[in-house]
């Protein structure tokens, strides 16, 4: 690390501990402390300064991790230890690691968990238009209207979806491509077209397939799929 200060939320995404934002929740809510004294928003930190979250010691790792994660449905993304489902506790992994991209409790499917902070935070940036692919089953047939409305893009949430790509698989199933991660986003364009999503699973991040991996279970990336992610970002990495 350099010999200049950095924001301390930044410190705790480049150390894997959580994203930037769940990194000022947990300032606010005084988890975080810096040589010993309770951290506050927006502080600075430097080099060799003792930085804990709820009393433990935070440090970047050295080693490099990244793999891939089926989410069970019911797993929370969330490092809150009060939340008894919390995707951290349910994986016991070894190394400090957090996931670059929430997917809700009521869905599964493919999470990319990695200890580095900086990829994390240059993937989930909106603009860099990452794909994302979904499996979705609806309670009702999907028409070709519903499909051609979800392309174009929905009213939610104060703004319109960005246009997609959506095609159907089933009578009532279909699979979108989305390059944005609104809250809770396809439950929402569903619902404001009349439709209740009964499952959704992520099946694809970037070029990061879920592929045959098991719900609940854990695989490392290939050699192949984290040099073509890298060189995916590549210029955001810069």
């Amino acid at each position: 690390m350099e010999n200049k200060e950095i924001r301390l939320n930044k410190y705790l995404s480049d150390a894997g501990v959580c994203s930037r934002r769940e990194g000022d929740r947990l300032i606010e809510r005084g988890k975080v402390t810096v040589d010993g004294t309770v951290a506050l928003m927006g502080q600075k930190v430097l080099p060799g300064q003792r930085v804990c979250v709820n009393g433990k010691p935070v440090s970047k790792e050295e080693q490099r991790v990244l793999f891939l994660f089926h989410k069970p449905k019911g797993i929370v993304c969330t490092s809150e230890k009060r939340e008894k489902h919390n995707i951290i506790d349910y994986l016991q992994y070894p190394v400090r690691v957090t996931y670059v991209g929430r997917l809700d409790k009521d869905s599964e499917g493919l999470m990319l968990m990695t200890n580095d902070g900086e990829l994390n935070n240059k993937m989930m940036r909106a603009r860099n238009m990452h794909e994302k692919e979904y499996e979705v089953r609806v309670n009702k047939p999907v028409t070709a209207d519903f499909l051609r409305q979800m392309a174009e893009g929905v009213p939610i949430l104060d703004t319109v979806t960005r246009p997609c790509k959506v095609r159907q698989i089933g009578k009532d199933r279909f699979d979108i491509i989305l390059t944005q991660g609104l809250n809770r986003q396809i439950r929402r364009m569903c619902e404001y077209l009349g439709y209740e999503i009964l499952q959704l699973k992520r099946i694809r991040i970037m070029n990061l397939e879920l592929g045959g991996l098991p719900v609940g279970k854990t695989r490392e990336l290939t050699g192949q799929e984290m040099e073509t992610l890298y060189k995916m970002v590549e210029q955001e990495l810069e």
